[in-house]
């Protein structure tokens, strides 16, 4: 029997069993077997080099944003209108075969934008290219998920369940859960709160499940089986989302104002051009891009050219500022100046864990290195010797 014919039996066996307190133990190991052979069927095959067939698209720009949905709801049309780059947008499904990137130049930063190909049900078990697709996702900042506004709600559930299956999860945080593995010593269980979804014996379960019989694990929170089992798995992605509604202009005033009041939602026309201006603000929004201007000293601010930070890549600290202009600034570093939203008064001197805010100016200030004979009149440290014995004796006056 195949994993994807396993995977199916144990979601039947789950579908048949009632959900209650005598059989939640049971329902909790069904789960970690499902995640198990999940994790397995996205597993390249054994023998190869581990490269299998994907889009090579480089990383290029401050972000990266991927287009995911159904074939023909217009994510050729969109990455077109944005970015200007061609791409093929046809009436029939499928049009897009490959992956196509764009740039998008907003708010002196360059995005990039990715085209992928249309994917449909069964895609986290290989069906079309989605293992493909959704490996470009995982290395996205931010997906957007294009919908057709005429059609049916289910579009969005169905790719939702997809993309979770996949270990992608849109719009979460990751569970506050603490876990490591070690050598001997049983399991330790403990948590800062009380739990209303797992108990101790689950959590064991599990764990054996998975074959780990020493481990810590610490709850900060209310978490669930499936929290629990994302944190043992560790290959999940966390990523933010917007549920982009395409054709509005195909349909009622009311339900575009149902659509539009929906939460992590926005509605557009790509091919009319209605509401894309809000579409870039959203994106920049959840992509929490941080533009730092540097000022050499003495001189006016450099406004053309942008440092461009993110807390998603490496962060937005003072140190990563220093960083992305050269690696040894850091060491160099006396403090900064910084003029900005994130100063408390202009300009406020700052160390390397100060966290900048958009639009802030910075100013580097290294320190000075002190030559031999020191600075000013004053010597920092006499040349003469140490000991009595060892000084000079001047010679004796002339008589």
């Amino acid at each position: 029997m195949g994993i994807i014919e396993r995977i199916k039996e144990i979601e039947a066996e789950m579908a048949r069993t009632q959900k209650n307190k005598a059989t939640e133990y049971h329902l909790g190991q069904l789960k970690a077997k499902i995640a198990k052979l999940r994790t397995q069927l996205l597993e390249p095959p054994k023998g190869s080099s581990g490269g299998g067939e994907g889009f090579e698209v480089t990383k290029f720009g401050h972000g990266r944003v991927a287009l995911i949905g159904f074939p023909s709801v217009g994510k050729s049309t969109l990455l077109t209108t944005l970015t200007g780059t061609h791409s093929e947008a046809a009436s029939y499904e499928f049009t897009t075969l490959t992956c196509i990137p764009g740039i998008i130049h907003y708010n002196d930063t360059k995005i990039q934008l990715l085209d992928l190909p249309g994917i449909i049900e069964g895609a986290s078990e290989g069906k079309g290219r989605g293992r493909q697709v959704i490996a470009v996702a995982k290395s996205s900042d931010l997906v957007l998920m294009v919908l057709d506004a005429s059609k049916s709600e289910g579009h969005r559930q169905i790719l939702t369940r997809e993309l979770e299956a996949v270990g992608l999860r849109l719009n979460k945080k990751p569970p506050q859960i603490y876990f490591k593995k070690k050598k001997t010593g049983g399991i330790s269980f403990n948590s800062t709160m009380q739990l209303t979804h797992v108990d101790e014996k689950l959590c064991y379960q599990i764990l054996h499940e998975y074959k780990i019989h020493n481990a810590e694990l610490l709850f900060r929170e209310d978490a669930t089986v499936d929290d629990l089992i994302d944190v043992i798995e560790g290959n999940r992605k966390y990523i933010k989302c917007v549920y982009v509604y395409n054709k509005i202009d195909v349909v009622g005033i009311d339900d575009v104002d149902r659509l539009a009041r929906l939460p992590n939602s926005i509605v557009i026309s790509a091919n009319m051009k209605l509401n894309l201006d809000r579409l870039l603000a959203r994106m920049w929004a959840e992509m929490g891009l941080v533009r730092g201007y540097t000022k050499p000293q003495g001189q006016q601010p450099d406004f053309s050219e942008p440092v461009v930070l993110s807390a998603d890549r490496g962060g937005c600290t003072v140190e990563d500022f220093c960083n992305h202009i050269h690696r040894t600034l850091v060491k160099d570093l006396k403090y900064a100046l910084v003029w900005g939203t994130s100063a408390r008064h202009y300009p406020q001197h700052c160390g390397l864990s100060h966290v900048l805010q958009d639009e802030d100016v910075v100013q580097i200030v290294k320190k000075k290195e002190i030559d031999e004979g020191g600075r000013g009149r004053f010597k920092s440290h006499s040349n003469a010797p140490a000991r009595i014995a060892d000084r000079e004796k001047k010679a004796p006056l002339k008589q």
